[in-house]
């Protein structure tokens, strides 16, 4: 009898591993205005793409957006609230979270946050101030006061800083304000403005958010205001624009505000938001030219999608949709690229989602 028992347990543990390994957390940045409080967390079943679970992880203000340091112990949030801020968290074993410190984004309306591959520097992006602070980070995961403000602003221009990434020693910035992309590079501990700008937009596009390929030879920017993916190459010790693409389907003829760019997990498409159109437009990737080639739109089945992410293991792409309160998700066909659309969860304003 004790064999057997022990045998249904060993069975048992078996079973349970299995259904916890499939399971990874899905936090939720938000604004505060209405119904929500904070930061959410949902569990995500990376095997059927049920979400389920729904709770508050932190009551904190406006946490519009949110990224982890590399072994995912610390989440850093911004804070678009009366006082403009960045947060770090502390991630708790049981999927709380736990404010370890808040410091100022030395800017009005800090829209995004990144961190570097090593874990050590954080960058946010202060879409009101125009400006982007680089912040070193301590060994518990807490923020020191920021090391380096760079302020994008001129006397003839309004600089809109919307989203900053680190590769290596670089640090890239797009700035929807001046239309263009800047580079920064990392010498003696800090960063220092390598051009005026590697990518000047031509017009008003507004470029917003940006994929980096895992080799840095490729730049794809999403344009807010032009309703367009630029497509950009190094070459050399510079880049040059190689492509321009449409990201609305054709027969669309309403205002639209583009918001959210990724590339899938083997680079072989890349997916963009529009907010508008309420789409997610699917392309086609050559990985020898960096070209695109449009291939879908899809409905998001919600309203106004500003950002979306791909689930760990590439095979789910989910939608935070900010008017209609709720998250959609959709499963990746990973030999075509193409979507299609699974079911939706509600939770109150969601506009960042973070696996």
């Amino acid at each position: 009898m004790k064999i057997k028992l022990l045998f249904s347990g060993f069975i048992f543990s078996i079973l349970n591993f299995s259904c916890t390994a499939q399971t990874v957390p899905l936090y939720i940045g938000t604004y505060t205005q209405g119904d929500s409080e904070g930061i959410y967390k949902l569990d995500f079943n990376t095997k059927t793409g049920a979400l389920s679970n729904l709770t508050l992880a932190l009551k904190i203000d406006n946490p519009s957006f949110l990224s982890y340091t590399p072994d995912k112990k610390t989440i850093y949030a911004v804070g678009e609230g009366a006082v403009s801020a960045v947060s770090a968290l502390k991630v708790n074993q049981d999927g709380s979270l736990k404010l370890l410190n808040t410091v100022s984004s030395n800017g009005k309306g800090p829209c995004h946050v990144s961190v570097n591959e090593s874990g050590n520097k954080a960058v946010v992006s202060n879409y009101g101030g125009g400006n982007v602070s680089v912040y070193n980070l301590n060994n518990d995961g807490s923020l020191n006061d920021a090391q380096q403000v760079f302020d994008h602003n001129t006397e003839t221009e309004k600089a809109r800083a919307h989203s900053a990434q680190f590769y290596k020693d670089d640090l890239f910035v797009s700035d929807l304000g001046r239309n263009a992309i800047y580079q920064y590079k990392l010498e003696d501990a800090t960063y220092s403005l390598k051009s005026e700008a590697i990518v000047k937009m031509k017009g008003n596009p507004g470029p917003r958010h940006f994929a980096l390929t895992k080799d840095g030879q490729f730049i794809y920017i999403i344009n807010e205001y032009g309703g367009s993916v630029t497509s950009v190459k190094r070459i050399g010790n510079g880049f040059q624009t190689i492509d321009e693409d449409s990201t609305l389907d054709e027969n669309y003829t309403g205002n639209n505000s583009c918001a959210d760019i990724h590339l899938s997990k083997d680079e072989h498409f890349l997916y963009g938001s529009n907010r508008g159109e309420n789409s997610i437009a699917v392309f086609k990737r050559n990985t020898k030219t960096g070209t695109l080639d449009k291939i879908q739109n899809i409905s998001v089945h919600g309203n106004w999608p500003r950002n979306f992410t791909l689930d760990p293991t590439g095979k789910f792409l989910l939608v935070a949709n900010q008017k209609s309160h709720n998250i959609s998700v959709f499963k990746i066909n990973v030999e075509s690229g193409k979507l299609s659309y699974l079911h939706a969860i509600e939770v109150p304003s969601p506009v960042c989602l973070l696996f």
